[in-house]
């Protein structure tokens, strides 16, 4: 078997790999409280323009299509802000005025160099320069920083824009940011996951952390862990098993989100046996009842005539004492 580290390319692939799986998680849990899962895709459209300028013109892909996501990014974030229906159509021109304009630039480049359009579009292990990899480190490096300083404020703006802007919170700008920080994060992942599949990362570990994680924080954490294991593990299979890498990594982390929404399931429905309606309860229970309180997991249970009952909205469920011993007794309630 090949040592995957001894040849230059898979190490670069490799460290580009761990640096979208970084990134793309980070900033898409953002994408995803404001309802913007998909923005990536378009990014990925206007950043192919950018691509295919710097191969007509000789430059660095990376640098060209950097340039044009930015700007892309702020005009996009202006239309939003001041364009009501004009602007949605305005913001489809663009995409998809993105995509065309970087096949045709890359179709008239000289001989030889439209043959990495589907490298572009869907990630190839061999296109990973030492030079780009340096690129990809510092723009993953702004990311990480910027999310990391700024989270509170991209949180609250995410949440909820108008309470953010009453809270005195640049609101604009904060998108703005966002936006450029997407942009930047498609471009970091062009060569590895490519410009159309991009988004995937952004979002699916976001939503696999959402089954595993119990708050916000735990959640990005996974999200995170998971985007570092499919994209290295994307990249390691696709040289196996000679497989386009960003479709390789995007059904990894299909993968995941499948096995967590079935753990989660499973682990809802074992939660619902231990909580079964009871047939008939006229009694109503309060803290100077008479009958015996016991602590079950975050909430307390009553025990009546050999049975646990507990509130659960509008009704009374009946626990089962086994599953799990409730932890102490509340002093004090036997009456």
């Amino acid at each position: 078997m090949i040592d995957l580290f001894s040849l230059e390319f898979m190490r670069n692939s490799l460290i580009a790999a761990l640096l979208v799986g970084a990134s793309a998680p980070l900033v898409g849990v953002f994408l995803v409280q404001r309802g913007m899962s998909l923005i990536g895709d378009g990014m990925g459209h206007v950043a192919l323009a950018g691509v295919g300028i710097g191969v007509l013109t000789g430059s660095s892909p990376v640098l060209t299509a950097l340039i044009v996501v930015v700007l892309a990014a702020v005009a996009i974030e202006l239309l939003r802000h001041w364009g009501r229906t004009g602007g949605d159509l305005a913001l489809a021109v663009m995409f998809y005025g993105g995509i065309a304009a970087g096949v045709v630039t890359m179709a008239k480049a000289p001989q030889g160099s439209s043959t990495n359009l589907q490298g572009y579009l869907f990630g190839a292990l061999n296109t990973v320069s030492r030079s780009d990899l340096i690129a990809f480190a510092v723009l993953a490096a702004v990311v990480l920083v910027t999310v990391l300083v700024l989270r509170e404020r991209l949180f609250a703006v995410a949440q909820d824009e108008e309470y953010a802007r009453a809270s005195g919170l640049p609101v604009l700008a904060t998108n703005i940011l966002l936006a450029v920080l997407t942009g930047v994060t498609v471009v970091i992942s062009m060569r590895v996951i490519g410009l159309l599949l991009i988004s995937a990362l952004m979002i699916l570990p976001n939503a696999t952390g959402q089954h595993l994680g119990r708050s916000f924080r735990g959640s990005l954490a996974w999200a995170v862990l998971v985007g570092l294991v499919t994209s290295a593990g994307g990249v390691v299979t696709s040289f196996y098993a000679n497989t386009p890498s960003g479709a390789t990594i995007v059904l990894l982390a299909i993968t995941a989100f499948v096995l967590s929404a079935g753990g989660a399931g499973l682990v809802q429905a074992l939660r619902h046996r231990r909580h079964r309606a009871a047939e008939a309860h006229e009694h109503v229970h309060w803290e100077e009842c008479g009958h015996e309180v016991l602590l079950h997991g975050d909430h307390v249970d009553y025990l009546h005539d050999g049975h646990r009952h507990a509130r659960h909205g509008d009704h009374w469920d009946e626990h089962d004492p086994d599953h799990p011993e409730p932890r102490s007794t509340l002093e004090g309630s036997q009456r």
